[in-house]
């Protein structure tokens, strides 16, 4: 197994960055007052009593959580803590829930850290909104406790996106968003909003997300089925690590189950809406 995006990849891609241009200003300082990430919030106990590993069948044991579904490596391995995360997806086609609020939105992401270690996450990924019957989409970064920003870089239904974080320091990472089916990418430096918001590396997600806007989650839209491809994590010392020995978690929320996670082999993960 081969990490996609090396350290040389990233130094090439820093060269040719997609900046933020000063017409988004207003945009971001809207985006940054409303829609953050958090991290896991475990429901039922939580992951107390569950075992860790991965699912391909209903039958085996989950860990359940307010507002993310997917694979997240607990802890990390032998080589040192996670430095870098990565994966493939297809933005799905988003619909609105019949009878639901006019805005409706879920995001796609990968990250380090915001599972077992909450004080801090580095993130990117892409929300897809419905709102009054139109779709739209937003790449994004975000170093939490701050704010989501956005990436200038145009995200349709369909497109095939590769989405990585890699972190230099616990104080300082980068977010890479490239869009394959256009050939747009973007990256961006990002650090630690405040000293007590270092990584720690403890984690590896790959996660789909019931975000935040404001003081309340966002209500959920119909995704369909997001498949993750080509899931890798990096330790310190350069080993690479797929989604074998991680914890699966479906979203629940008012008791109800809203998803259906499986994983394919080491490296491809679908988290299915059953809303």
């Amino acid at each position: 197994m081969k990490f996609r995006l090396t350290v040389l990849a990233v130094s090439t891609l820093l060269g040719t960055a997609v900046s933020l241009p000063s017409n988004l200003t207003s945009r971001i300082r809207a985006r940054s007052l409303n829609r953050q990430s958090h991290p896991n919030f475990p429901t039922s106990g939580g992951h107390e009593g569950v075992q860790s590993g991965f699912r391909t069948a209903n039958t085996a044991a989950i860990a359940y959580s307010n507002n993310w579904a997917g694979v997240v490596r607990e802890q990390p391995p032998a080589g040192g803590p996670y430095t870098a995360v990565s994966a493939t997806f297809t933005v799905p086609a988003a619909t609105a829930i019949p009878g639901g609020p006019d805005l409706q939105a879920v995001s796609a992401w990968v990250g380090i850290d915001g599972d077992t270690y909450a004080g801090a996450i580095l993130q990117t990924g892409v929300d897809f909104y419905v709102e009054n019957g139109q779709t739209h989409h937003d790449a994004w970064f975000e170093w939490f406790p701050d704010y989501a920003y956005d990436f200038n870089l145009a995200v349709n239904t369909g497109d095939v996106i590769v989405a990585m974080v890699q972190s230099f320091s616990p104080s300082e990472g980068i977010a890479v968003i490239e869009n394959m089916s256009t050939g747009q990418k973007a990256t961006q430096t990002v650090k630690a909003p405040k000293p007590e918001a270092t990584l720690a590396g403890q984690n590896a997600d790959w996660i789909v997300e019931d975000f935040q806007s404001g003081d309340s989650i966002v209500p959920l839209a119909d995704f369909g089925a997001i498949t993750f491809t080509g899931c890798e994590a990096q330790a310190q010392n350069g080993e690479i690590l797929g989604l074998n020995g991680g914890t699966m978690i479906e979203l629940k929320q008012k008791g109800k189950v809203l998803t259906e996670v499986t994983v394919q082999g080491n490296e491809t993960l679908t988290v299915k809406a059953k809303l």
